[in-house]
């Protein structure tokens, strides 16, 4: 086998774990359809985010007790659990969800789109993909 030229996959996991350390609060805002929300964004903001009854600014929780891990040359990362909004009404059509590290000073880790959305007086769920290297949320290749 020859000599390749790479981005070694250790060092995607290293990288990926530095982002998602365990001991770290991960939090998931909903933004509008009109938000500029993408890969530019740095840092969480309460600019264009969603507001209702029931939301609460900054967004939910996220669960992270998947460590960061690999494939082949795959690193990838998935909350270990659903997103949700419970007895939510948000009038305003969303699309986006911004993934953030609240402990580090607000840090983004990753934006989502899905289609437009609205919800009245009901539950929210963003379903979080099998935690594999094909399938998981954040994913380095």
């Amino acid at each position: 086998m020859a000599n390749t030229q790479a981005f070694c996959t250790s060092a995607k996991v290293n990288a990926l774990a530095a982002i998602t350390s365990a001991g770290d609060t991960f939090k998931a805002a909903l933004y509008v359809t009109t938000a500029t929300i993408d890969a530019t964004t740095t840092a969480y903001s309460a600019t264009n985010e969603v507001s209702g009854t029931g939301y609460t600014a900054g967004g939910a929780t996220v669960t992270n007790g998947t460590a960061a891990t690999s494939s082949s040359t795959t690193a990838y990362w998935t909350p270990s659990a659903n997103i949700s909004w419970t007895t939510v009404t948000i009038a305003t059509a969303f699309d986006c969800v911004l993934i953030y590290n609240s402990t580090q000073t607000n840090r983004s880790l990753s934006s989502h789109t899905f289609g437009s959305q609205t919800v009245t007086a009901g539950n929210f769920t963003l379903t979080m993909p099998a935690n594999a290297a094909a399938t998981g949320l954040v994913r380095i290749a």
